[in-house]
């Protein structure tokens, strides 16, 4: 499997883009946040979806060059239509405005429509995090699952993060997806030709499989059985219902190159300042990871882990050491980029 460094990816993701018409700042961000994910050990999330993103652009269904506005609102609620935007460039948007928001208000939240899907969905909440606030951001999603007992899609896996600052480390970040797995860990193992566990998903008569694109032509599991697909519908509610975007069987995803994805977010940013002094806020993050880091371990465990600590710590040994493709992965954007007329840098 190919190596390349990061730069090097960045700058071939952006190439990509801007050939297609996506102006530099929204092309060098959509890129950042696919090499972002790969640095963080998300493969599903990285570059693998460049030419998924490319189709939705190329057949009109997504607006590369969308620029998102926050609509008047009263106090620290703001709306946002994306306008049919790239996820990415929408969710940046409303992160900063809800940011801004908690600056004056002490709280600030973005209920975004119209939008699409954004990735990985702690890259914005780390923005909050970097502000000396928490952040929250939710997103609905494609139908990905059954109604609990069902065995047909309806309930996307509307994924939510948390992030804050975590004093001496790195940002404590949490990224969820309400199913089992996110789905592009399913189109991953496919591409690698590898098995899933049965736990994942169902096929399309509701039979736990261990082969991806029966899965994929079926139905994933929510996590922790009926409470990942409550949590879900929860999700749909706060993204979709209350932004009038669109939910449920409604929602459009990233996997179709056709379509208005209607996507809707609610973004928000706590201003940690307003609630206590942020240093005493850091001092007590420092002394909750101590302790989480002091619990007796199983034989098996050699270290114990704060969210977003396992991104960190990939994060610095790829941006040293490279980020390594899967074969089918690297094919695919060679292919495609030189149909661009841009050669990949491995």
């Amino acid at each position: 499997m190919p190596v390349v460094q990061h730069d090097e990816l960045h700058r071939f993701a952006s190439e990509c883009y801007q050939a297609m018409g996506v102006k530099d700042e929204a092309a060098e961000l959509v890129a950042d946040t696919l090499v972002q994910a790969d640095l963080w050990g998300h493969q599903s999330h990285g570059v693998m979806r460049l030419f998924w993103y490319a189709a939705r652009l190329q057949s009109g269904a997504m607006n590369g060059n969308a620029k998102p506005e926050p609509e008047p609102g009263i106090g620290a609620i703001s709306t946002m239509d994306g306008q049919g935007g790239m996820g990415q460039i929408v969710a940046k948007a409303a992160m900063s405005h809800a940011i801004k928001l908690a600056k004056t208000h002490g709280i600030g939240a973005v209920a975004v429509r119209n939008s699409g899907h954004f990735g990985t969905a702690m890259y914005f909440t780390k923005m909050a995090a970097e502000a000396d606030c928490v952040g929250f951001i939710s997103t609905n999603a494609s139908p990905a699952m059954a109604p609990w007992g069902g065995v047909e899609k309806g309930v996307g896996n509307n994924p939510w993060s948390w992030a804050a600052p975590a004093g001496s480390h790195p940002p404590m970040m949490l990224d969820v997806a309400n199913t089992a797995v996110a789905r592009g860990k399913l189109y991953l193992a496919e591409k690698r030709g590898e098995k899933i566990p049965d736990t994942w998903a169902i096929d399309a008569e509701g039979r736990a499989t261990i082969d991806p694109a029966a899965g994929i032509d079926g139905t994933i599991l929510p996590m922790a059985g009926h409470k990942g697909y409550a949590i879900s519908v929860a999700m749909d509610m706060l993204s979709g219902v209350l932004s009038g975007s669109q939910f449920g069987r409604s929602v459009t995803g990233p996997y179709v190159p056709t379509g208005v994805s209607g996507v809707g977010h609610m973004v928000m940013a706590i201003n940690i300042a307003v609630c206590r002094p942020l240093s005493e806020f850091n001092a007590d993050m420092d002394r909750m990871i101590a302790d989480l880091k002091a619990t007796p371990r199983r034989d098996d465990v050699p270290e114990i882990y704060y969210p977003g600590e396992l991104e960190a710590k990939s994060d610095l040994q790829l941006r040293q050491a490279g980020i390594e493709l899967p074969e089918d992965t690297a094919n695919e954007l060679r292919d495609k980029a030189r149909e661009l007329g841009i050669t990949a840098p491995f």
